[in-house]
């Protein structure tokens, strides 16, 4: 029988060759993080983003993730701000007729895309439960904070949070599953969402549906 979970396909197709994602991801339980990683970067770029787009940065655990994610963005304000600086500043040579010191500063292409803000960020970890309430704990703080990063910076914060009762349920969603079924990698839906949400915050942000 099939199975009704996931999400149904959109019926518009995103091109994701203009947007900068980040991916922020835990350290803790290897090589399920490992899978769904690259199956998220796999994806994104099927969906057109470009390799020197997509930004990777690990935490030692899930409760880091919303910090994180967090300072990520802002990072990314930090770069546009000072890639405008430069920009500015280079033009600015070419037209003085007394250079300053920056007059040996070339001018970025305005092109790039490499130092843009994040149009999202994916937050990846892996929680299995164990015999203590730590679990139930980390899963509570960590869902709750990816909300409010995502609802405070108006960036899109994919949950890319895998929150398993033992191993075995882990692995099948990473798509590495112990069973002659290998279970389906989540980080491929990740990566789809993300372009999604960062194409339909662009557009919100332009004042268009």
């Amino acid at each position: 029988m099939e199975s009704i979970k996931g999400p149904a396909p959109s019926n518009v197709r995103f091109d994701g060759s203009s947007l900068r994602i980040a991916i922020v991801h835990s350290r803790w339980n290897k090589s399920v993080i490992d899978a769904l990683l690259a199956g998220t970067i796999a994806k994104l770029k099927e969906q057109g983003v470009k390799d020197s787009n997509i930004v990777v940065q690990s935490v030692p655990g899930s409760f880091e993730l919303p910090l994180a994610c967090s300072k990520v963005i802002a990072c990314s304000h930090v770069q546009a701000g000072a890639t405008a600086t430069d920009l500015l500043g280079g033009l600015a040579s070419f037209a003085s007729p007394r250079p300053s010191s920056r007059a040996s500063t070339p001018a970025p292409a305005a092109s790039s895309m490499s130092s843009q803000p994040f149009d999202a960020v994916i937050a990846i970890g892996v929680l299995i439960k164990g015999s203590t309430m730590h679990f139930e704990y980390i899963c509570d703080s960590v869902s709750h904070a990816l909300m409010r990063v995502q609802l405070d910076t108006g960036v899109p914060v994919i949950f890319g949070v895998l929150t398993a009762l033992n191993d075995d349920q882990a692995l099948d969603r990473a798509g590495i599953g112990r069973g002659a079924n290998k279970g389906h990698n989540h980080g491929e839906d990740w990566a789809i969402a993300a372009v999604e949400m960062a194409s339909h915050t662009r557009r919100w942000a332009a004042g268009k549906f």
